[in-house]
């Protein structure tokens, strides 16, 4: 079956974020009160990191199923179908499959990361994050009163994201660095690392016998021909490893609220599900469903969504590269998102969000205030839409930054 990606899908009177939240996300303007030279149904909107894309077939038809059984009661995973469907995607994937009884289950990868947080970190411990990181990885830290060390990543000329391992071996050995909070493939840069990497990074976290939380939300969503190594893979034996998991990005079901947590350490374990208890572990059953068909029939649909991510991406270069030539772009490995460093052109600009929202009528996030450090000047667009979009969203972008260069 052929896959139309190029369908534009009406989203108003959805409640959705993607149309209808951005004034309090991304300008913390709660009350509705700032204003715009565009309406906001004239924005192109390339900024939260759910997809444009209609779901896959066999998703609307399993969700369709199970709300034919007419009873959506309190659920939990208990059949084991969905296991092996999780394990069987896994070890065909990825060559990796997770213990059942190791499996617990979550609204989400940051709920889970709150949780894990509070249980993991006393008063005066640290959490190392890589920056740029995604903002969730700090919120967790603030409001739980923790503390964090940024561990810097290092970007060269040719716009190539690598890890700083001098840097990282220093914050792991503080006396009081307890977790490594790691991604890969990495928000927002979409590095997807490199087994060497992994070796290099696990063995600094098994040496100061961190903990190390490792979210994977991003692995399913490649460019073609690049593979994902789990970090279980890597630290097959240490106990102090937990994996964070779900399809619902790579197959745009992210409302669907559903992640897997693969927590090791049976003590983690059980504080874990005590903490959260009963009720919280329960799940929306039309998320079981859905996300045991994402694994089941979605192979081939995944495969197509990332052929054409593949081409959005290559326009993307091409764009940049005639228009801007200043702005070195990589095509990242991973993830459906650009990280474009925007300093050789809007380097004075203090507020690239909001200057995009008022020159160009492009909602995008960006910088040090919606990211983790490290984010100055720096973009993230999201390209999961059709083309067309993506093409109005450019000309917008490239027409207001030449604007700007000529005042």
């Amino acid at each position: 079956m052929t896959y139309d990606f190029d369908e534009i899908i009406d989203r108003k009177h959805t409640n959705a974020l993607n149309t209808d939240g951005f004034r309090g996300y991304i300008f913390h303007d709660f009350e509705g009160k700032k204003t715009f030279p565009f309406k906001d149904d004239e924005f192109v909107r390339m900024w939260v990191a759910d997809m444009e894309f209609a779901m896959c077939p066999a998703i609307i038809q399993a969700i369709k199923d199970r709300a034919d059984k007419r009873i959506i009661g309190y659920s939990q995973v208990f059949e084991p179908e969905f296991f092996q469907a999780y394990n069987s995607w896994c070890e065909k994937m990825y060559g990796w499959t997770y213990p059942k009884e190791e499996i617990c289950f979550s609204l989400g990868i940051i709920p889970a990361l709150y949780t894990l947080v509070d249980l993991l970190l006393g008063d005066y411990d640290y959490a190392i994050i890589n920056t740029p990181a995604y903002g969730y990885f700090q919120h967790p830290i603030d409001e739980r009163h923790k503390h964090a060390i940024h561990n810097k990543l290092k970007c060269d000329a040719q716009g190539n994201w690598t890890i700083d391992f001098d840097a990282l071996e220093k914050d792991a050995s503080n006396p009081f660095a307890k977790l490594l909070i790691w991604c890969n493939p990495q928000n927002p840069t979409g590095r997807v690392w490199t087994e060497e990497e992994l070796r290099k990074v696990a063995a600094i976290v098994e040496k100061h016998n961190l903990w190390i939380i490792s979210d994977e939300i991003h692995c399913d969503l490649l460019r073609q021909g690049v593979k994902h190594i789990p970090m279980a893979k890597i630290m097959p034996e240490y106990k102090k490893l937990i994996t964070c998991t779900s399809v619902s990005k790579a197959f745009n079901m992210a409302g669907m609220m559903f992640a897997e947590i693969i927590i090791r350490d049976k003590g983690l374990r059980d504080l874990y599900i005590g903490t959260t208890n009963a009720y919280a572990m329960n799940v929306n059953p039309l998320s079981i469903a859905a996300h045991q068909a994402a694994y089941e029939h979605g192979s081939e649909w995944l495969d197509q969504l990332k052929t054409y991510l593949d081409g959005n991406f290559q326009f993307v270069k091409d764009t940049l590269d005639r228009e801007l030539p200043d702005i070195t772009f990589q095509i990242p490995q991973a993830t459906y998102l650009a990280w474009v460093n925007m300093n050789p052109y809007l380097g004075d600009v203090e507020d690239i969000p909001d200057f995009m929202a008022n020159k160009a009528g492009v909602l995008l996030e960006g910088g040090d205030a919606l990211f983790v450090d490290n984010a100055k000047g720096y973009i993230r667009l999201n390209l999961a839409m059709p083309r067309v979009i993506v093409d109005k969203g450019l000309q917008r972008i490239v027409k207001a930054v030449k604007a700007h260069q000529a005042e």
